[in-house]
């Protein structure tokens, strides 16, 4: 009991921002514009990765169906994807600020149906202008809004403006893992499995 309560004691000191690149066609359209490694951000509670939120597609092929999510690594996009690179990092965080930002999560996952995904405010970082749009959010914006509503400032701009590149460089974070992220050696093996399962059953439809 001992042990369980202090491995529940260190997890609570950190939240992670997963960083990915599908290698999709319009992930491939960012990074033309963006030269970054990484065009997503994702906004985690637990290092195995069984609470990851942000803003994306919410079918795997379909990137205009977008909107706020919890994703799964094994069940949701990222298994349609088994090709994603990623870099995990890792804050560490009060208890406060924790249950803030859980706080912030659980407001966007009871309104989840009234927001929409911010293409404007894309553009708006290629113009470096504040392209605002109520109840609209892209992925690093929703990451860096609800880590400020946990009382975490990291930069002096609008979430607005932040992009999944500047958690990279923001020396606040750690990077705990990069590569493949069915590499990613804290991920359930069995689940893992059944993905990459479906995943060649997929291909073969696809083929014939």
């Amino acid at each position: 009991m001992k042990k369980n309560r202090a491995h529940k004691t260190a997890c609570d000191r950190y939240i992670y921002v997963l960083l990915s690149d599908t290698g999709t066609l319009f992930s491939k359209l960012i990074k033309g514009f963006t030269a970054a490694p990484y065009n997503h951000a994702s906004l985690v509670l637990d290092a195995d990765l069984n609470e990851i939120y942000s803003f994306g597609r919410r079918k795997a092929h379909n990137p205009l169906n977008a909107g706020f999510v919890r994703e799964d690594v094994y069940e949701g996009t990222y298994r349609h994807f088994p090709n994603t690179r990623c870099a995990l990092l890792r804050y560490e965080v009060t208890r406060e600020e924790r249950r803030a930002i859980q706080a912030a999560i659980g407001r966007f996952d009871c309104d989840k149906e009234r927001y929409s995904y911010n293409l404007v405010g894309l553009i708006g970082i290629l113009l470096n202008r504040d392209l605002k749009i109520e109840n609209s959010y892209f992925c690093s914006q929703f990451v860096a809004e609800a880590l400020r509503e946990g009382g975490i400032e990291l930069w002096d701009r609008s979430s607005a403006l932040v992009t999944p590149n500047d958690f990279l460089q923001n020396d606040s974070f750690e990077t705990i893992y990069e590569g493949w992220l069915f590499d990613y050696p804290r991920l359930d093996s069995s689940r893992l499995c059944y993905a990459n399962r479906y995943q060649t059953r997929t291909e073969a439809l696809n083929v014939n």
